[in-house]
């Protein structure tokens, strides 16, 4: 039986870690430590012919000493046959905004695909992590977590599609263009001193068949 499974997450929120010291005064805020991880997986086999599911999540970090930001997707396809072929599709977006001077970043963003005895098979995992980086805290404008939301909404349509995994990887990567765009405006961030942000992508995909 087809049958699409879309499961979607927007989470927008300040620090959502643990602080370094136990102190909340100014001096001690600055000891704060980010982490997160987010992520999604799918498995499509000859009882479950298709499975699409999207992760969509945004963090504000606000002023950081260091932060720890995992992102991934996993898509598998397994004991299909070219006659009665599967597809699974994992897309996982990630954005994360922080702020500091020479702030310890370590950010993992991983996309893995697998077929298992699948002939014919279409599996394509895709993990894109955006990092926005500012010296004086900023946060989204409500423009640009309204933005946001209209791209997740179209990054969910995708799961009713029956666009092939190729197809599904170009537009993805479009989603992800207009995210990145839309992050390095200044007029995306309320902040003190505006200035142009910092945006570093992550994208990894993974899939099958490989074009």
């Amino acid at each position: 039986m087809n049958a699409y499974l879309s499961r979607h997450f927007l989470r927008i929120g300040l620090l959502a870690a643990g602080l370094a010291a136990a102190a909340t005064g100014p001096a001690q805020a600055a000891e704060a430590v980010a982490v997160t991880q987010d992520g999604v997986r799918t498995t499509a086999n000859h009882r479950h012919h298709i499975d699409y599911r999207d992760s969509f999540t945004v963090h504000q970090f606000g002023s950081v000493a260091a932060a720890r930001v995992g992102n991934r997707a996993d898509a598998k396809s397994v004991g299909c046959t070219a006659d009665d072929a599967c597809r699974s599709v994992a897309l996982s977006f990630q954005v994360v905004t922080l702020s500091g001077d020479n702030v310890r970043l370590t950010a993992v963003n991983n996309g893995h695909a697998v077929n298992e005895h699948c002939d014919g098979c279409q599996t394509l995992a895709g993990a894109y992590q955006f990092v926005v980086s500012t010296a004086t805290p900023a946060r989204l404008t409500a423009d640009a977590q309204h933005r946001l939301a209209d791209i997740h909404r179209r990054l969910d349509a995708l799961g009713a599609s029956r666009l092939p995994a190729a197809d599904l990887k170009r537009q993805a990567d479009g989603l992800a263009d207009e995210v990145k765009a839309l992050l390095s405006r200044p007029t995306s961030l309320t902040a003190a001193h505006p200035a142009r942000p910092s945006v570093k992508v992550h994208r990894q995909l993974d899939g099958w068949p490989q074009h």
